[in-house]
């Protein structure tokens, strides 16, 4: 009998983008390339709130943020952008901020040096810098602040926002075609066309090639993988991913999810943004977790603790699992930003917390640290696994509290010490 060939785990593929770099002070971010996928996000605060605004960043930059947005509409935004910097610097709190311009960004960029100095990168949409002869320059005119200012820019296209004169033109030439393409083609095109000739433009100007990030959003999955698909086929340019409203709860999450994953695994992709929309009294900083989680699930990054859960069925006979699992996930993601420096490496632990004796033990083996909770019919003790070994056995009332400790110590001997060598 032939032995069958051994299946190979699967891999995203490699990307295939230059590589662009974000500076703000002395700090420098790398995108693209060899370079981690990026994970951004956007401030929903009004920016001339200074004060709240930062506060908003920082808490986004603490559940793992690498990269946030602001938006950058008014002459009162564009003041307040370097006492925001200001802020931020003082609270140690080291994340570029990225301008967000539209119809005015041109005139902002050129009155108001000094917000366009304290931001790390420029967000340009092409579809609404200006109309006829003042969209090329207008558009330049953003470019030159950038070339001045030494920033890269981000040319942002939105299937909400498309330049309306050449998506006319688009339309006319299908028109012509002997065999005319779908409009949702044509919209395709125009998508790229525009992200594509807007950063030859820039280029033109004097801006390098690895200056230029470029993103072109819609709200439909299949819209988002074709696009993306036939964009990286065309250019080499940093390629910035996300819906461009995901929506709200499950449905946001899946779809992001879901794109963003297939794109990531085929090498499509150098920074990526959950575009969530926030439930009543939900922090913004879901959007964040959400993206470290894509990140994390497809391996492509490491940004907290692990942790296996069992899901329950006819043999769990109560919550406390649950309840354990959530206590223990919630108290490792809180403690990530104090972590990170205290204990190198501890991101990459991983914990499980199970609700029976089927898959129980052998789960908490895999994990560095696991329990196993008693079922239905089952004694009522719950061993806990260290480093694949039963190492002893909790019963009683503080089951949940006795675990936590547990965990915590594992955590102070084996990554405390991994510091102090």
């Amino acid at each position: 009998m032939n032995m069958p060939t051994p299946i190979p785990p699967a891999q995203p593929h490699a990307r295939r983008s230059l590589q662009a770099q974000v500076k703000w002070g002395s700090h420098l971010l790398t995108v693209g390339g060899d370079a981690p996928v990026r994970v951004q996000s956007m401030t929903n605060t009004d920016t001339v709130d200074v004060i709240g605004t930062a506060i908003q960043v920082k808490e986004l930059a603490l559940a793992g943020s690498e990269m946030v947005r602001i938006t950058v509409n008014t002459p009162e935004a564009a003041e307040a952008v370097p006492h925001i910097r200001e802020q931020l610097d003082r609270m140690g709190v080291e994340v570029p901020l990225i301008g967000d311009f539209h119809f005015n960004g041109h005139r902002l960029l050129t009155d108001y040096p000094d917000c366009a100095q304290a931001l790390s990168k420029y967000r340009i949409n092409p579809g609404n810098v200006g109309k006829g002869d003042k969209k090329d320059r207008q558009f330049g005119q953003m470019i030159e602040a950038a070339l001045r200012w030494d920033k890269p820019v981000r040319i942002g296209v939105n299937w909400g926002s498309l330049d309306q004169e050449l998506l006319a033109h688009l339309m006319d030439e299908n028109s012509r075609r002997s065999v005319p393409w779908e409009s949702r083609q044509v919209m395709y095109e125009a998508l790229i066309s525009s992200a594509i000739s807007s950063a030859q433009l820039a280029q033109k100007m004097g801006m390098k090639a690895s200056q230029i990030l470029l993103s072109c959003k819609v709200s439909g999955v299949q819209d988002l993988i074709a696009v993306y698909r036939e964009l990286a086929k065309r250019c080499e340019y940093p390629l910035h991913l996300g819906l461009t409203e995901a929506g709200m709860g499950t449905k946001g999450t899946v779809a992001s999810a879901t794109a963003l994953s297939i794109l990531l695994q085929e090498g499509i992709g150098d920074t990526i943004r959950v575009s969530l929309t926030p439930q009543p009294n939900e922090s913004r900083t879901q959007e964040v977790v959400i993206a470290n989680e894509i990140l994390q699930s497809l391996g492509m990054r490491v940004f907290v603790p692990s942790v296996t859960a069992c899901p329950g069925c006819g043999r769990t006979t109560s919550s406390t699992f649950q309840e354990l699992a959530k206590q223990i996930d919630d108290y490792l993601r809180a403690q990530m930003p104090l972590w990170r420096s205290r204990y190198p490496g501890v991101e990459h632990l991983k914990v499980a917390v199970m609700g029976c004796i089927v898959n129980g033990p052998g789960e908490s083996k895999h994990a560095d640290i696991g329990i196993s909770l008693p079922g239905t019919g089952e004694a009522p003790a719950a061993p806990v696994f260290i480093d694949g070994e039963k190492k002893l056995t909790l019963r009683g009332e503080s089951i949940a509290t006795e675990f936590q400790t547990l965990v915590e110590n594992y955590i102070e001997n084996r990554f405390g010490a991994a510091k102090a060598s």
